[in-house]
């Protein structure tokens, strides 16, 4: 029992840390955030809500420049003000940004935010494992090993969990009638919009490279037989 409480020390302090993280997200979101008021976004939340069986889908607005989309992880949706802005100038149309909004969806219906937290704790508790073996043969380096196997492990979860978000917000948005063309465009546009991946390899990206999450949507719209426009 005494050889396991350093594990459960790391896996209470990771499970206080995210609680904490969490609480500080909601006072931020709810000091800095608006439920979206828009006519056309709105018709189209309406009919992804008519399509999942519930009376409305709330937007808020995140009062942020960066361009992003983001569930909470007490389950509400927002959209940048960025991102709204780029919208709104014509760079984003009304059924790209409708695609974000299904695939923050997706993020709350299939719990990654609780998952999140689980693989949080783990590779923590897996970095500890992996420093004090690392330590015994690379004196001072047993850290920085462990902190790279481990970050790598949590960029391909994360990766995992945008590629099932992807799929949900395709499901979602055909079953709507709004198809998977705005989806498929949006990614090509994504990486300019938000400056993401550079010329980092993929395995080290949170989230995966534009060209292959078109070619999975592609794949998953052949497996549901799909037309190509969705």
């Amino acid at each position: 029992m005494l050889k396991l409480l350093p594990f459960l020390i790391l896996l209470g302090y990771g499970l206080i840390t995210y609680w904490f993280s969490a609480w500080r997200t909601k006072q931020e979101l709810d000091q800095r955030s608006s439920p979206l008021a828009d006519a056309r976004l709105k018709a189209l939340t309406d009919k992804m809500a008519s399509a999942v069986g519930v009376d409305r889908i709330v937007v808020h607005i995140y009062e942020i420049e960066p361009v992003n989309g983001l569930a909470s992880p007490d389950g509400r949706i927002f959209i940048t003000r960025g991102f709204y802005n780029k919208y709104r100038q014509g760079e984003v149309s009304a059924e790209e940004m409708a695609s974000v909004i299904a695939h923050e969806l997706g993020h709350v219906a299939l719990g990654h935010t609780r998952k999140r937290m689980i693989d949080f704790q783990g590779t923590n508790a897996m970095r500890m494992a992996l420093a004090t073996v690392f330590n015994r043969f690379l004196p001072g380096l047993g850290v920085i090993v462990a902190n790279l196997i481990t970050s790598l492990l949590m960029a391909r979860l994360s990766r995992d969990d945008e590629y099932e978000a992807d799929a949900y917000a395709s499901a979602l948005l055909v079953k709507a009638g709004i198809g998977l063309d705005a989806q498929k465009s949006l990614f090509r546009k994504l990486e300019n919009l938000v400056g993401m991946g550079g010329g980092a390899p993929a395995w080290m990206l949170s989230h995966p490279k534009s060209e292959d999450r078109i070619r999975a949507i592609d794949e998953n719209a052949a497996k549901w037989k799909l037309s190509p426009e969705g």
